[in-house]
C-alpha cells in the first residue's frame, strides 16, 4: 500500500534542544547575572547528567522519589514541569529561581532548532499531497516552536501526549493522528528516533523508520530518506 501519510516525532526526529551550556548561560543572561565559564560548564554538566534538560539526556541516575512520575512525565502538564523540575533540583544551583525558569527557557522558541533539511523534507512532502502530522511525547504545547521557525504551515495535526493524556508507545496517540489525517494506519509512515516510544506506531499497523538523535550539526541530511520511501 502506498504512503499517503507522515507522522513524525519532534525532538531528536525534526527539531533538536539547544545544548545544556546555551540553556542555562540564556537564561542567566535573561535574569541579568552570569557566572565565571569554568562554573556554568561545571553547572551545566551536571544538569545534563540529571536529565534535566528535556530533550537532552536522559537521567543517569534516578532519584527513587522521582521514578514513577519519571515513567508517565509526558501524560499532563504538571506532571511534565514536576518531573523536569525535581531532576533539575538534585543539582544545587546558585540561584533557587534558576529551576523554574530554566524549565520555561526550554519551551521557547528560541531554545530548539529544526535539523538542516526538516523544512525542504516537510515542504516535498506536502507538494506529493502527502499528509502530516506530529506525535510527540511532551508536556506543553509545540506548536509556536513550529511557527516561529516557519515549519508550521506543512503540518496538517498535532497529536501531542498532555493533551491526550497518553503517551508513545501508546497506539492511542499514533490512531488519534492518523485519523487527524484520515488515512487508515496501514497508509501512514512513523519517523522518529526512539525505537521503544516511536516503534509503538508498528502495533497500530503503521510503517516506520528511525532517524538518529544527534546534533543539529552532525544531521545534516538524516530526513532525507524518507522521501525515498514514499517514492
Amino acid at each position: 500500500m502506498a504512503i499517503k501519510g507522515v507522522l513524525f516525532d519532534f525532538s531528536g526526529t525534526l527539531f533538536r534542544i539547544e545544548p545544556a551550556r546555551d540553556w542555562l548561560r540564556a537564561v542567566l543572561d535573561a535574569r541579568g547575572s552570569s557566572l565565571p565559564e569554568a562554573e556554568l560548564a561545571r553547572y551545566a554538566g551536571q544538569l545534563a547528567a540529571a536529565g534535566a534538560l528535556p530533550g537532552g539526556s536522559s537521567p543517569q541516575r534516578m532519584p527513587p522519589g522521582l521514578a514513577d512520575l519519571w515513567e508517565t512525565r509526558d501524560e499532563s502538564a504538571e506532571r511534565h514541569r514536576a518531573a523536569y523540575t525535581g531532576l533539575a533540583r538534585q543539582v544545587e544551583l546558585p540561584d533557587p529561581g534558576l529551576y523554574d525558569a530554566l524549565y520555561e527557557r526550554h519551551m521557547t522558541p528560541d531554545a530548539w532548532r529544526p535539523y538542516p533539511d526538516a523544512g525542504d523534507v516537510l515542504r516535498t512532502l506536502r507538494e506529493r499531497g502527502v499528509g502530516i502530522a506530529v506525535v510527540s511525547n511532551i508536556g506543553w504545547d509545540l506548536r509556536p516552536v513550529f511557527r516561529a521557525h516557519g515549519l508550521d504551515g506543512w503540518v496538517d495535526a498535532y497529536a501531542l501526549s498532555f493533551e491526550h493524556g497518553v503517551q508513545k508507545p501508546d497506539v492511542r496517540l499514533f490512531r488519534s493522528a492518523c485519523e487527524a489525517l484520515g488515512k487508515d494506519p496501514g497508509e501512514v509512515l512513523m519517523v522518529g528516533d526512539d525505537k521503544y516510544a516511536d516503534g509503538g506506531a508498528a502495533n497500530l499497523g503503521c510503517a516506520v523508520h528511525f532517524v538518529d538523535h544527534l546534533p543539529v550539526e552532525d544531521r545534516p541530511a538524516g530526513l532525507r530518506p524518507v522521501l525515498g520511501l514514499i517514492d
